[in-house]
């Protein structure tokens, strides 16, 4: 979702820089790299381990709170779908494709953001905190496939962090990467090709994701 289907991640960065202020130890851009696309106590983790601080109790929930909040307060400036994707969205649900959100982010955070999105085009969503292990475990991907009744070699992932890729590279399904790097087995793919798509051409970078 983020990065992916909505331009937040710019936002998810900025919020993270200001907890590594928080932390006491401002993060290089090598250091936020690392925090794409993972689940809160990872990022948390991450900044707590670069800023030289030691978690106490209480202060995952604290942190997380905060955190929370701000992203919160980003949000309410409005949401803006990533060129292309209501195009292409609309063409597969007038496919009749089923679709889901799998995203890291946890529930009280991703409904914003899949309201604003279009939650219509979606046949269900999965978020970070309604999985045991977030990415980059398979779950969300293996759950998401489980639900429609598909297996993960039949399902496209599209994925913008490591994270994630990997994580859908795990659960068996076909990926398309919208990164510089991207793990074995995923398919690298332009966004910019979104723009003007539809359907088909969805079909037809599955076939090519497949053969990555």
């Amino acid at each position: 979702m983020d990065g992916t289907l909505i331009d937040t991640e710019p936002l998810w960065g900025q919020a993270t820089y200001e907890l590594g202020e928080l932390l006491g130890r401002p993060l290089t851009p090598e250091v936020r790299e690392r925090t794409i696309g993972g689940s809160f106590p990872n990022t948390l983790r991450i900044v707590a381990q670069w800023a030289g601080h030691t978690l106490t109790d209480g202060d995952e929930q604290r942190y997380k709170d905060w955190m929370f909040g701000r992203m919160a307060e980003l949000f309410s400036a409005g949401i803006e779908c990533n060129p292309g994707i209501l195009e292409v969205l609309q063409s597969l649900k007038e496919d009749h494709m089923p679709m889901f959100v799998t995203t890291n982010t946890e529930r009280v955070l991703a409904d914003p953001c899949i309201d604003a999105i279009g939650r219509v085009f979606f046949t269900g969503t999965i978020t970070g905190d309604e999985v045991i292990h977030p990415k980059p475990a398979p779950d969300m991907y293996l759950e998401a496939a489980r639900r429609v009744g598909a297996a993960p070699q039949d399902c496209l992932v599209v994925e913008d962090s490591f994270s994630g890729m990997s994580a859908a590279a795990a659960a068996g399904c076909a990926v398309l990467g919208l990164a510089d790097h991207v793990p074995a087995g995923v398919y690298r793919f332009d966004p910019h090709l979104f723009v003007g798509a539809s359907a088909d051409d969805v079909y037809r970078w599955f076939a090519a994701a497949c053969g990555a």
